[in-house]
């Protein structure tokens, strides 16, 4: 059976092979779905944030590097705050890298599996991934409120409200469940395959 051009295309933006014979998935499909559409935009919206962080913490190294080496003055905020957007970038970040399909998988096994098998263990470990994100999300927000309500302030000169910061771990692990459920949603409505692998 011979392929249109258009469903060749498709594939071929996909997955890409190497001469090793490993498969290396591109960005999620999101088709002409709404739903996936828009939780497509605030992953990446995540993803120009936490590339933003990552660029002010490289600035207030240099800064900081100035201000100890040049002037011989010592700091006072710079230390806690590049500390702060590291963390909070790699939180921020976790939707985009799950949307572009950039976290560590072995998918040795889900290409021995027949099209069928490895359906059923996407919608499993999906699923255990869904609930353990969640999980982390609620003691996270949990972890957040209780900084804020209680006005948590860190032990250093600087003082920096820890509820500013804590704000990373809800809003990164929310927007990352948000990604896995419409990972999973699109390979139940076909949108998309399982593990970005197509059915041979």
């Amino acid at each position: 059976m011979q392929r249109s051009p258009q469903c060749s295309e498709t594939l071929t933006s996909k997955r890409k092979i190497d001469m090793a014979g490993q498969s290396s998935a591109v960005t999620a499909r999101t088709g002409n779905n709404p739903f996936l559409r828009g939780v497509a935009v605030l992953s990446t919206l995540a993803g120009w944030c936490s590339a933003a962080m990552i660029v002010a913490a490289v600035a207030i190294t240099c800064q900081m590097i100035f201000v100890r080496f040049v002037l011989n003055q010592s700091t006072v905020w710079q230390t806690e705050a590049v500390i702060y957007l590291a963390i909070g970038a790699t939180l921020v970040g976790l939707p985009y890298v799950q949307q572009l399909r950039g976290h560590v998988n072995v998918d040795l096994i889900p290409l021995a599996l027949s099209p069928g098998a490895r359906y059923y263990m996407y919608i499993l470990t999906m699923t255990l991934s869904i609930v353990m994100v969640a999980i982390v999300l609620f003691y996270g927000f949990e972890h957040w409120h209780l900084a804020y309500e209680r006005n948590w302030k860190s032990d250093t000169i600087w003082a920096v409200r820890l509820w500013i910061p804590y704000l990373a771990i809800p809003v990164g692990f929310g927007l990352f469940l948000l990604q896995l459920i419409a990972d999973l949603v699109a390979v139940l409505l076909k949108i998309d395959t399982p593990f970005g692998l197509e059915d041979e």
